[in-house]
């Protein structure tokens, strides 16, 4: 299994989950916002806060910029003008890169262009990500793979040819990768998230981090990722799911942000070990619950012992029931009155 360096923090098998708290365009286009979201995000034990950076000209032709966009969530007239308004500046990316330092969380974005990729790598973030949107955007995987920084792919509506192409592309030019297995539906149905293509991803990409990026309400089947073996878990991330724009009702309030990650650290704990072994706080609770051999009847010194002759019952302090083949046709050496446990300096061996 391949690790790779996110921020200052090492990822991969072995090391702690990386939990990264998509904020997107929950900011609402406000910095002020951003760095609530940013405080937030880090009290409720975040490693990273990740952003969307695009230049809105550049991602859409004039047609989609004039396109009508009246819905509840728009925050503009046309669909250009909603883009705009949910558009952070290079100063604002600035200041909020600074204030996550300060909040000891990494902060990166995914860059929709070619020019927002190079603003980032210019800006100093340690790592990019890539949408779902775009892992078929060849040209733009490959502008950002060529950084030769960490880059992670979201895998949302694509299929299992194309992940293996798009990864293939990156690989040409940057080995240090990490897949996210995603469902890119604003909440997404259970039956449709498919955990178990994280074991499928584990399998054909070996030497890249796997890890999942959930939009499912509720925290549990992104712990469950992790106990199939997720190295990173995204979130989408909101002050309030109430809030004006399409992203919020999908995401993790602080609150929910902050049980996951306290379940996502729990269940890395309990995953412990493969070797199965009695645990110390066990050997107690063995004792008083587990059984040892018992006399059924009186037996006098000399007496080959029987079948007959046993019984088991608690407390677990003397011979196993897993002896008893051992103890059949042994001679007693001491008298043994009925219903007392029998120890190995009763018997004759």
């Amino acid at each position: 299994m391949s690790t790779i360096n996110l921020g200052n923090k090492t990822v991969g098998k072995n090391h702690p989950t990386y939990i990264i708290a998509e904020i997107g365009i929950n900011h609402q286009g406000d910095v002020e916002i951003a760095k609530k979201l940013i405080s937030k995000a880090a009290e409720a034990g975040a490693d990273a806060v990740k952003f969307q950076k695009r230049s809105v000209n550049r991602i859409l032709t004039e047609e989609g910029l004039k396109m009508p966009y009246d819905n509840p969530n728009s925050f503009g007239k046309t669909y250009g003008e909603h883009k705009v308004a949910l558009e952070l500046s290079e100063s604002d990316y600035a200041e909020l890169l600074a204030y996550a330092t300060a909040e000891n969380v990494s902060l990166l974005a995914s860059g929709w262009d070619e020019e927002s990729v190079d603003f980032l790598d210019d800006l100093g973030v340690s790592f990019f990500k890539k949408a779902s949107a775009d892992l078929t955007n060849f040209p733009l995987l490959e502008h950002t793979a060529k950084k030769n920084k960490p880059i992670i792919l979201s895998t949302g509506m694509s299929d299992l040819d194309t992940v293996k192409k798009a990864y293939d592309l990156v690989s040409e030019f940057n080995d240090q990768i990490a897949i996210l297995q995603c469902t890119s539906s604003y909440p997404s149905n259970y039956e449709e998230i498919h955990l178990n293509v994280i074991s499928t991803y584990k399998e054909l990409f070996p030497k890249a981090v796997i890890g999942y990026s959930g939009h499912e309400l509720g925290i549990s089947v992104s712990t469950a990722a992790v106990a199939l073996g997720a190295h990173i878990v995204e979130r989408h991330f909101t002050l309030d799911r109430t809030m004006k724009g399409g992203d919020h009702a999908a995401s993790l309030e602080p609150s929910g942000f902050q049980k996951m990650v306290r379940d996502i650290r729990n269940i890395e704990k309990a995953m412990g070990s493969n070797e199965k072994t009695v645990q110390e706080s066990e050997i107690k609770v063995f004792t008083k619950l587990a059984k040892s051999l018992v006399t059924a009847q009186d037996i006098n010194p000399g007496t080959i012992i029987t079948r007959e002759m046993l019984t088991t019952k608690g407390p677990g302090t003397g011979i196993s029931p897993m002896d008893l083949d051992k103890v059949l046709g042994k001679k007693v050496t001491v008298q043994l009155n009925k219903d007392v446990i029998i120890k190995e300096t009763d018997i004759e061996w």
